[in-house]
């Protein structure tokens, strides 16, 4: 399969599967490598052919849309947002908590991949965070459509290559050595729920305090498929709740009721309701 008729392919399919072709401008040699298997391993002789089997099989569609999920991830990748969360954005959620007398936060990470993410806030949370609030524990949902990403996620093993921008203290209490491997210690997994859910779907009932939505729906869903998750994320973050979008996403144009959070960061606030 050629570059340009990989192109071609993501412009014709992208807005059957409510994607954008332009979302995988950059990173789209993923993409193509594995549509290009998938063509030999039907046996096919060119991507006209698979064009002709996806018309005529509403099955072969699915297999296609696994195929374009672009899976990136490290820890404490984009260290400005991580950076921001642990010294001031949840601390003072966590105060604000605490007058209430709350004791639980609650965080969604939608499109975990193979768990990186989720398990970064638990690191930030528990090695960061829980010295100074004792009394709070972490539920955190980690979702992805994906399930072969989520069976890795729940392993919590990793080369060691993935945990480079991690800060360095918190690596050597975080993981144990494991062959190859990195692997999280059992006591950091409490409270995590790794769910196979599609965006796109199905979303797990909130409320939450943060919502990590970063380099998937923002950057590979259609402009009307972005705002329907937005509505989503929104009804179930609550008041002065926390967003994190990736660092080369923006929000669908229009009021949403969210506020930068952190300068520049891809950090927003939802705003509280007027009185």
């Amino acid at each position: 399969m050629t570059d340009a008729e990989c192109v071609e392919l993501l412009r014709w399919a992208a807005p059957r599967l409510g994607l954008r072709w332009e979302g995988f401008r950059h990173v789209r040699g993923q993409v193509c490598k594995r549509m290009a298997r998938r063509v030999k391993a039907l046996g096919l002789e060119s991507v006209a052919a698979w064009r002709e089997r996806l018309e005529a099989d509403p099955a072969e569609w699915a297999v296609l849309d696994g195929l374009c999920r672009v899976t990136i991830s490290r820890f404490y990748r984009d260290k400005g947002v991580f950076d921001a969360l642990g010294g001031r954005l949840l601390p003072e959620l966590l105060e604000a908590g605490r007058a209430r007398g709350e004791r639980v936060l609650r965080v969604w990470s939608a499109g975990c991949a193979s768990g990186e993410e989720p398990y970064t806030v638990a690191v930030l949370f528990h090695l960061g965070l829980r010295p100074r609030f004792p009394e709070v524990r972490l539920e955190l949902v980690a979702t992805d459509a994906d399930a072969a990403l989520l069976e890795r996620a729940r392993r919590g093993c990793y080369p060691g290559p993935t945990l480079r921008e991690l800060p360095l203290a918190w690596r050597q209490r975080a993981f144990l050595p494991r062959g190859e491997e990195w692997c999280l210690r059992p006591e950091l997994r409490q409270g995590l729920d790794f769910r196979c859910e599609d965006l796109r779907q199905r979303m797990p009932a909130g409320p939450f305090h943060l919502v990590l939505c970063r380099n998937v729906a923002f950057t590979y869903f259609a402009p009307p498929v972005q705002r329907r998750v937005l509505e989503g994320l929104l009804e179930r973050l609550v008041p002065g709740g926390l967003l994190a979008l990736g660092a080369h996403e923006s929000l669908p144009e229009g009021d949403w009721g969210l506020g930068l959070a952190s300068g520049a960061l891809p950090l927003f606030r939802r705003e509280f309701p007027p009185p």
